[in-house]
């Protein structure tokens, strides 16, 4: 028999808020964390706004200590390990320095790439002939399993400790991969979640590719628009989200605060055939994937509350609404409350599921819809497909059950899952 899972910890470093009350607060108020950018700028990108987490170096020494900060220059672990173990002592778990491993316990954290600007630093210290002088842990900062093997350390983790990388899709992917292990019975908790790095060297690509906006430089809070007939491209952000997955038993065995319960998800591909290609979607796959989802968890689609969107800001926000409303057979006024987190971060790429998952859990725990800013002026081909009063621009409260919660990764990947209020 399968088991039941539930989350009992969560944290986040969030370009619009560190902490989980901070970004609580925000997400209800409609509080974007996109700024102008000087260093993107300087280096004449033409999006120079973005949403970056402000981590001061007092916050990094909560969690590391001075000699793990010297040298150190990995962005995306610094926000994941400050996320993870958040998350861990949110779920009223404690950190100690017992000589055997916590056996019951594992991680998967995903990211992109990690340790960029290590790699960096690295690359000009090799061709200078300083090899010697990158430091101990230039490896540990710049291998993609730096983010769990650094939480494995600092929480003593015995079961699987492990890093996926699946794009955009990777937090909401880590997230069912941590799930099926409870469910199976080979773990009792899972740290989940995922990270990703900030700056330029993350971001210019995608500058170069023309996806991101260049038409907000002077006006940073208005820049990421999902589903807004003026979006022009995505905000690119960064930051870090972490959820604490456990077996019921075990939640209620130590009496642990249960924010939510996974039903259940899917993942899977478009293999980059029929309209899919490495950078846009194959839809057959997407609505695949989000009734695929609803059957592992056995629900409805009129059962579904609210959706939490993978909503970009490009020209594919529409796509996915009609393959929303195509997998679920609701449409106008009957479709769910439709909501994107990227209209107040910005798009944060690896760590974009991590993040979101955390917004979606939250509104299942305190019953509330948050806002989409910037986004008065509805793009045509979405109020075509649904009621703009599905999307709101100002603070829902009510009754929230059921949010399903997709990402959509380059590489034509997909992510959904299912979060549900726990009852007995």
């Amino acid at each position: 028999m399968k088991k039941r899972v539930v989350i009992t910890g969560l944290g986040v470093v969030a370009p619009n808020g560190v902490g989980l009350d901070a970004f609580a607060e925000a997400i209800k108020n409609g509080i974007s964390g996109i700024k102008f950018d000087q260093q993107l700028k300087d280096l004449e990108f033409s999006c120079q706004i973005s949403g970056k987490p402000e981590i001061s170096i007092e916050k990094s020494l909560q969690y590391f200590t001075e000699l793990e900060l010297r040298n150190f220059n990995s962005s995306g672990i610094l926000y994941g390990v400050i996320a993870g173990m958040d998350a861990w002592k949110d779920a009223g778990l404690s950190v100690d320095n017992n000589t055997v491993p916590d056996w019951d316990s594992g991680t998967i954290f995903g990211t992109g790439t990690s340790g960029i600007d290590k790699f960096r630093e690295s690359i000009y210290k090799i061709d200078e002939k300083q090899t010697r002088k990158l430091g101990s842990t230039a490896v540990a900062q710049t291998m993609n399993s730096g983010i769990s093997a650094y939480l494995g350390g600092k929480l003593g983790l015995g079961n699987q400790v492990t890093t996926n990388s699946s794009a955009c899709t990777t937090g909401t992917e880590s997230i069912l991969m941590a799930f099926e292990r409870i469910q199976s019975g080979k773990a009792k908790r899972m740290l989940a979640g995922s990270t990703s790095d900030s700056g330029p060297y993350i971001w210019g690509g995608f500058d170069a590719m023309r996806v991101c906006t260049y038409k907000h430089n002077e006006t940073p809070e208005s820049g990421s628009r999902p589903m807004s007939a003026t979006a022009s491209g995505f905000v690119p952000g960064s930051g870090a989200g972490a959820l604490l997955l456990e077996e019921l038993d075990s939640a209620l065995e130590r009496g642990a605060k249960i924010y939510a319960e996974i039903l259940g998800g899917n993942v899977n591909s478009g293999g980059q055939r029929g309209e899919g290609t490495m950078t846009a979607p194959n839809s057959v796959a997407v609505q695949k994937c989000i009734v695929d989802a609803m059957k592992d968890a056995k629900i409805m689609p009129y059962e579904i509350d609210a959706i939490n969107g993978h909503l970009t800001a490009t020209a594919k926000d529409g796509l996915e609404i009609k393959n929303w409303s195509e997998a679920l057979g609701r449409s106008g006024s009957d479709f769910p409350y439709l909501n994107s987190l990227k209209s107040m971060v910005g798009h944060c790429l690896s760590a974009a599921g991590g993040i979101e998952c955390i917004a979606a859990v939250l509104q299942v725990r305190d019953n509330f819809i948050f806002p989409n800013i910037n986004c008065e002026d509805l793009h045509p081909e979405i109020s075509e497909l649904i009621s703009a009063s599905r999307i709101p621009l100002r603070l829902i409260e009510k009754e929230i059950n059921t949010v399903i919660k997709a990402s959509f990764g380059f590489g034509d990947v997909n992510g959904c899952i299912i979060f549900k209020k726990y009852t007995k």
